[in-house]
């Protein structure tokens, strides 16, 4: 079995609070340990809970399994090296443990979507841990509550990133707080932790960390400081004239993998870029940028649009041309014309803004000068201080070039990062 490494003082304390809590809570940042630290609490009170089925969950069941059952080496598997094997109850997928108190069954489950409810019903579980819970469905959420009530043991377990503190979830959260401050033995265990609280990271780490973060972003609040904020201001904030560039070097140019990004516009623009990947740096090299709505400018068909493509691309070999995933018509004529490969971007839109984030305050994206349609648009990208219920989102107008580059990043630019690291 592995072994983590040694908790902070603030997670011991966290940690023997759960065996006489029934609510535990563990919120904060990135790499704070909170997914390590409440596996070894809920293994613990799994082995002697006279419950046999039990629950885990996360908005999917990949994510509960990734983030309880694995855990970066560290979930139940490891915990129940030896005594546990992954099998179905009920047609469900779960994990069979063998403990002091009899054979336990902890089925994995997920709760990201509405009606995801209906996968728990049927069952009474003594214990549930769900991962990422504020990323869950609040019917699934309140339904876990309720698949708890009759436990002789009752213990929910939830840990989350922080979000807005308009977002749902935090009502949730107030309730059991103002509770437990009416009754202290109410049995609501909250804890806040930050990478600060994780003891494997050294201090050269943590520096090295900290460098890829920019201090006025959204980012940085909520994964290092671990703080609830709303994303306000400007997204991009770590744009400086440093990373436009007046010359690409001769070696990209030469050596380097060409892609080329589009976020493709009937009515609204058409963007796209060219990008010179090179030694994990993606150079946008030139862009084509087409708005119908000018005066004097008609609506392009798809084939005039691919036409542009080709001029874009000029003499390179293009490896992929990452499009918008709801241009089906246009993806369809790029593959009729048998030069490019075109594939459906990753429109997963907060992830890949986190993402472009990164890569622009390491460096790791620059922008040639003749690319202005995107120079100006990051200097105008902004979160949209009027989204409802709490969620991000950012302002829908002249983002036409930041989406395409956002494509890039997230479907191009992922790979490289999972693969060498930011």
């Amino acid at each position: 079995m592995n072994y983590p490494a040694p908790f902070s003082e603030n997670q011991n304390e966290f940690y023997w609070r759960c065996f006489d809590s029934w609510f535990n809570v563990a919120e904060g940042g990135k790499r704070g340990g909170k997914n390590v630290l409440i596996t070894m609490a809920y293994c613990s009170i799994l082995e002697k809970h006279p419950s046999k089925i039990h629950l885990i969950a996360g908005v999917s069941t990949a994510t509960a399994r990734l983030n309880i059952l694995d855990c970066d080496g560290y979930g139940m598997m490891n915990f129940f090296e030896g005594r546990c094997r992954l099998g179905q109850y009920q047609n469900r997928d779960c994990l069979y443990v063998n403990t002091p108190t009899g054979e336990k069954i902890v089925l994995v489950s997920g709760g990201g979507k509405d009606r995801d409810e209906r996968l728990i019903k049927g069952n009474t579980y003594g214990t549930a841990y769900i991962t990422e819970a504020n990323e869950c469905h609040p019917n699934f959420i309140q339904e876990v509550f309720d698949r708890t009530i009759s436990s002789p043991d009752r213990k929910v377990f939830h840990d989350l990133n922080p979000k807005n503190p308009e977002h749902w979830y935090y009502n949730i959260l107030d309730f059991h707080e103002k509770q437990q401050a009416v009754e202290p033995s109410y049995g609501y265990n909250y804890g806040h932790f930050t990478i600060a609280d994780n003891m494997s990271i050294s201090d050269a780490q943590l520096r090295s960390v900290l460098k890829t973060y920019n201090k006025d972003s959204v980012w940085y609040k909520r994964d290092i400081l671990g703080q609830r904020c709303i994303a306000d201001g400007l997204v991009y904030p770590m744009f400086r004239d440093s990373m436009v560039v007046d010359v690409i070097p001769w070696q990209a140019l030469q050596r380097g993998t060409w892609y080329i990004s589009v976020d493709y516009g009937t009515v609204n623009p058409t963007a796209a870029g060219l990008w010179c990947l090179w030694k994990g740096t993606a150079y946008r090299v030139s862009e084509y940028y087409y708005d119908s709505r000018k005066p004097g400018n008609h609506q392009k068909t798809d084939e005039e649009h691919y036409a542009a493509l080709e001029d874009l691309a000029g003499d390179h070999k293009i490896e992929v041309v990452v499009v918008d995933p709801s241009a089906a018509s246009f993806k369809a004529t790029i593959r009729r014309h048998g030069r490019f490969q075109a594939w459906g971007a990753d429109n997963s839109v907060l992830n890949g803004i986190r993402l472009t984030a990164d890569l622009l305050q390491v460096g790791r994206i620059l922008i040639h000068k003749d690319c202005k349609a995107l120079i100006s648009e990051i200097a105008s990208y902004r979160w949209d201080m009027e989204a409802d219920c709490g969620e991000d989102a950012v302002v829908k107008e002249n983002d036409h070039a930041c989406d395409d580059m956002r494509y890039f990043c997230a479907t191009i630019m992922e790979r490289e990062v999972r693969g060498n690291g930011i």
